[in-house]
């Protein structure tokens, strides 16, 4: 029999007609988790148990299984016949396929119109959905995948309503701040500012404060990417052990963490502080990135910008803007191409302008080779030199207690136009409660019953 040994059960395409895909899925990757080898073997067995042998593992770690399995970043291409051919998918169980009814059911019959193998450890041999008796195992299987979904789901929900009502944070912290745990994987103690996160965020929002006309999201963003900064997401995987994946900074990620409160050290939900059950204000968990006259100082710089003309470059190119063509004195604009390496050109000849008629040769030079040579003429010449830089200056304090007063009548008005604080109606200059009961004018509660009329309040 084929696919008795493991050279024989992982070997390429061979059109024998049970070439299939190892599916392996894990919703949280951890360091002393096993599931992955635990898949492996589950799906090595079944593969020798009916005589095929494995082509390709499309694994998609870090995905819930709530996931539809054409969307899948690695088993999506396959089901939607973009990678080549295959005979089929073996999984470990029915729920590594996914944990939606609908969407297995619509992955099994999909196997099943295009005459392909379906197969799953602990189960014996293929499935097969014309049979009614396999259809609605499978069926039910899938079922007690979702039921489970479902109940992770809701306790989850739970859990982040009793955490939020008592204060304490949940989920990934903001850029700028970090957990801390008495052990590891523990309940979150406090919330403290990063070392080294808190001290970039502060210098961009400087930048931007001393010269808004010059300094955007997309210039800062840029700078951060030549200073080797990480971005947020890598930023928060190496805090979490995890290698960093090379993700850029982008000026729309650094304008999400510039804008919300949650620089201000306030606990967020759905993008607004949670306010406190006792006096009203928001929650705050720590000291912030900033006090509230320069967030909202900060707020009016950015969205203040609105001619799309004005926006910097988000390359990482040193000299944007700034190089100049030595024939027509015309800006260089950077190309970038699949086969070459990103270059600045002149292409004020080729647009037609009058100035630039005898631009020949046109320079073109890389962009990299430039930038390190002007790099090194200006740290040769003015490495040594005296910086002058514009710091903002909030004041002392009293900006700070304004803004927030500000904030929170704006919050408070906000409610009030949205119907939270209807349950008194005023009708003709009096003001009417519910009709249970009514508030005499000492503050004392009385049943509307018997009453001639209901009573003014003081």
């Amino acid at each position: 029999m084929r696919g008795t040994t493991m050279d024989e059960i992982e070997r390429p395409y061979d059109g024998c007609g049970k070439c299939l895909l190892g599916v392996r899925r894990l919703s949280r990757v951890k360091a002393a988790t096993t599931s992955p080898e635990r898949q492996r073997e589950d799906v090595l067995t079944a593969v020798a148990v009916i005589g095929g042998h494995i082509i390709d593992w499309p694994d998609d770690w870090e995905l819930s299984g709530a996931t539809d399995p054409v969307t899948r970043p690695s088993l999506g291409p396959w089901l939607r016949d973009e990678r080549g051919p295959y005979d089929g998918l073996v999984a470990a169980a029915v729920d590594r396929l996914g944990r939606n009814v609908v969407d297995c059911l619509n992955t099994g019959y999909k196997m099943r119109d295009e005459k392909k193998v379906l197969v799953t450890y602990g189960h014996d041999g293929a499935w097969n959905l014309d049979d009614p008796a396999d259809e609605n195992r499978f069926t039910m299987e899938a079922w007690g995948a979702q039921m489970e979904l479902r109940a992770i789901q809701r306790r989850n929900r739970d859990a982040t309503v009793k955490t939020r009502a008592a204060g304490r944070p949940k989920g990934k912290p903001s850029y700028g701040f970090q957990y801390v745990r008495r052990v590891m994987g523990g309940r979150i103690e406090q919330v403290e500012l990063h070392p080294h996160a808190s001290e970039v965020l502060p210098n961009v929002a400087r930048r931007i404060l001393a010269d808004p006309e010059s300094v955007t999201c997309s210039s800062e963003a840029a700078r951060l990417n030549r200073a080797g900064e990480l971005s947020p997401a890598d930023h928060l995987a190496v805090m979490y052990g995890k290698p960093a994946g090379g993700r850029p900074w982008s000026p729309q990620s650094l304008k999400n963490i510039l804008l919300p409160e949650a620089t201000l050290g306030y606990l967020m939900h759905r993008n607004k502080p949670v306010l406190g059950r006792e006096d009203g204000h928001p929650v705050r968990l720590c000291e912030g990135l900033w006090d509230r006259a320069t967030h909202e100082a900060l707020r009016s710089a950015i969205l203040s910008r609105k001619a799309p003309w004005a926006r910097r470059s988000n390359r990482e190119y040193l000299l944007t803007t700034v190089a100049l063509c030595g024939q027509c004195h015309t800006r260089l604009y950077t190309q970038t191409s699949k086969d070459a390496p990103p270059r600045y050109t002149c292409t004020a000849r080729n647009k037609g302008w009058l100035h630039a008629q005898h631009c020949r040769p046109a320079p073109l030079v890389n962009a990299h080779m430039l930038d390190a040579y002007v790099e090194e003429w200006f740290l040769r010449e003015l490495g040594d030199g005296v910086i002058y830089e514009t710091v903002y200056d909030p004041g002392n304090g009293i900006a700070e207690r304004v803004a927030e007063t500000r904030a929170s009548r704006e919050r408070l008005r906000a409610d009030r136009e949205a119907g939270l604080y209807d349950a008194l109606t005023r009708v003709r200059g009096v003001s009417r409660l519910p009709p249970q009961t009514a508030l005499c004018g000492q503050g004392r509660e009385r049943t509307a019953r018997g009453l001639g009329s209901w009573p003014r309040l003081a």
